[in-house]
């Protein structure tokens, strides 16, 4: 069974790279085949591949395959539920009672 922050994590992974910030930099400006991120980022073809995976499993980026290449682009929805994911983990609540740690 898998965790209960197994799909956080895996968004949360998708920001963590900084090959993957510049990826997401050049999305920003629309969809951009891989042949073109990879001249931009002068990375391998393997290593943009690993890292379109994590992007894609966050539901962060999506791909449409078009002959041999693959154009990317980022997800509207998987961008909003980031944003989402992110509130509900540093949205304070309180009780109204402090918890107590030791008797004094």
């Amino acid at each position: 069974m898998a965790s209960a922050y197994s799909e956080t994590v895996k968004v949360f992974k998708a920001f963590c790279d900084e090959n993957r910030l510049k990826i997401l930099e050049q999305l920003r400006t629309g969809e951009k085949c891989a042949c073109k991120l990879l001249d931009d980022l002068h990375i391998t073809q393997p290593t943009l591949s690993h890292h379109m995976k994590i992007l894609c499993d966050a539901d962060i980026v999506q791909g449409r395959k078009d002959g041999k290449w693959v154009h990317y682009s980022i997800n509207a929805a998987g961008v909003e539920r980031a944003k989402k994911l992110l509130e509900e983990q540093v949205t304070l609540e309180f009780s109204g009672e402090q918890d107590k740690c030791c008797d004094k």
